[in-house]
């Protein structure tokens, strides 16, 4: 077991998994506009944030990460380990005095940039490789720390004289790294390999502490990258039919573990907070990290080069990354920024024998076949479809019960929560949506108007019948 640098073929393999990596390691790390001022960007570190363990007992996160995944190693085979994570750097301003003393100050306004308090994420990473053969059993237990640290950087002005300094400060963390493998039974040589990460660190809150409290004591966006260089990890989302058993019987807490680098290989593997596909990729046509959560390149872009001079101002002194961004809208050529605007991947040339020649050209409808219009027979404002025996349409009421089968993570936050129905409208090809918006949500006007809503089947939702037993309609319906 060794905790050292790579061999070359090894970090050549991570390399290719550390593309997306980097993508989870910043995924919200400062939102648009890219201020500290913003309220969005006062609640730092939404991702993968492992607590020290005193902090979880009181709050509603966690001090570890539990991976599992299958595995088939060949003989000797050596699997290699990187956890990355972030690192809270505290930064505080100063401002010197007449006399040349510094005094905490909540700004330092320069030509160029407005500097405020604020964290910074340092990347930190610990690195293990250890034979296969060596995890039977309680496998192996790899503590580590990082020491405290405190760093200065003086402040000029326009003209080169000192006018502040910031001061950065870095806790103490500690961590530990447990990896194990046990043999299935079966007629495959298939192993289920378990990676913890925790948080040990030994911090205790003092009275009144919050949560910005705990997070310098915090392993933030905490991923972990696995490379077997001999052998191949089983896809958990996409297994073989004689692995779907022992998949389902992995247990994977706060992360997910998926097949990355090149899609057709099966060497690495990324175990992630934020919930991945098969083999991600950065998109070719993206111009650089934006570190906004579910970035739109083109929309971020634009409203990043609208800002204000004063708003870019504060953004370049909020952190290096942000600087980074508007540098980046700033001078973004017009021909990088026209291919933001979309692709489309899935086109493919369709060969077959001539036809015959025919009597003419066929006559073209007035509405085409996928415009609403086209189809005077269906109306979402007045179409209803049956729940439950009642007639739901738009004006219901209905209780959102997403399905397991068809759904993704953010509609299961949804799950029992009422909406008021928008439209029911069917597809081409035979389908029945319902479009809602949530009660309660603050941004249902303006879905509203911008007919950005929220879509169910009619077996995610349950009717609320009115008094006279239909289902509910507005009074206004």
């Amino acid at each position: 077991m060794t905790a050292a640098a790579f061999g070359p073929g090894t970090e050549e393999r991570l390399a290719v998994a550390r593309q997306v990596a980097d993508a989870v390691l910043f995924e919200g790390y400062v939102l648009y506009p890219y201020r500290a001022s913003a309220a969005k960007n006062r609640l730092r570190w939404q991702f993968g944030v492992l607590v020290p363990p005193s902090w979880s007992a009181a709050a509603e996160e966690h001090d570890f990460q539990h991976t599992e995944c299958l595995m088939e190693p060949r003989a000797g085979a050596e699997l290699a380990v990187e956890v990355r994570f972030l690192r809270a750097r505290r930064r505080t301003v100063e401002r010197r005095g007449e006399d040349g003393a510094f005094t905490p100050a909540a700004e330092l306004r320069l030509p160029d940039r407005v500097l405020v308090a604020w964290d910074e994420g340092v990347e930190e990473t610990v690195t293990l490789a250890v034979p296969v053969a060596g995890l039977d059993g309680d496998g192996v237990e790899f503590p580590f720390t990082r020491p405290a640290a405190e760093e200065t950087e003086q402040v000029t002005g326009a003209d080169g004289a000192v006018v502040g300094r910031l001061l950065r400060r870095r806790e103490e963390i500690s961590g530990v790294l447990r990896i194990s493998a046990a043999e299935l039974d079966g007629p495959y040589r298939v192993r289920r390999l378990t990676v913890t990460v925790e948080n040990t660190s030994a911090w205790t809150p003092p009275p009144g502490a919050d949560r910005h409290a705990a997070l310098p004591y915090s392993l933030v966006a905490t991923h972990t990258l696995l490379r077997l260089d001999a052998g191949a990890f089983l896809s958990m989302t996409d297994p073989p039919e004689w692995a779907r058993g022992a998949v389902a019987a992995c247990r994977n807490l706060h992360t997910w573990p998926v097949l990355a680098g090149e899609a057709g290989r099966g060497d690495l593997v990324l175990s992630s907070p934020i919930i991945l596909e098969d083999h991600p990729a950065i998109a070719p046509e993206s111009p650089g990290a934006l570190y906004d959560a579910t970035e739109i390149d083109e929309i971020l872009a634009l409203r990043t080069a609208a800002l204000t001079d004063e708003e870019k101002r504060e953004a370049r002194g909020t952190d290096a990354r942000a600087a980074a961004v508007i540098e980046l809208a700033d001078t973004m050529p017009p021909e990088v920024l026209e291919r933001l605007h979309g692709a489309v991947r899935g086109l493919r040339e369709v060969t077959g024998p001539e036809e015959p020649a025919g009597p003419g050209p066929c006559p073209l409808p007035d509405t085409p076949w996928w415009d609403p219009g086209g189809d005077t027979g269906v109306d979402p404002a007045t179409d209803h479809v049956l729940v439950g025996g009642h007639p739901v349409r738009a004006g219901s009421r209905v209780v959102l019960r997403p399905r397991l089968r068809r759904t993704d993570a953010q509609d299961l936050f949804l799950d029992g929560r009422s909406a008021l129905v928008e439209a029911v409208l069917h597809d081409v090809d035979g389908g029945v949506h319902i479009a809602v918006t949530v009660d309660d949500d603050p941004g249902a006007d303006i879905r509203r108007e911008q007919g950005r809503f929220l879509y169910f089947q009619p077996d995610e939702v349950e009717a609320v019948p009115d008094r006279a037993g239909a289902a509910g309609v507005t009074e206004d319906a």
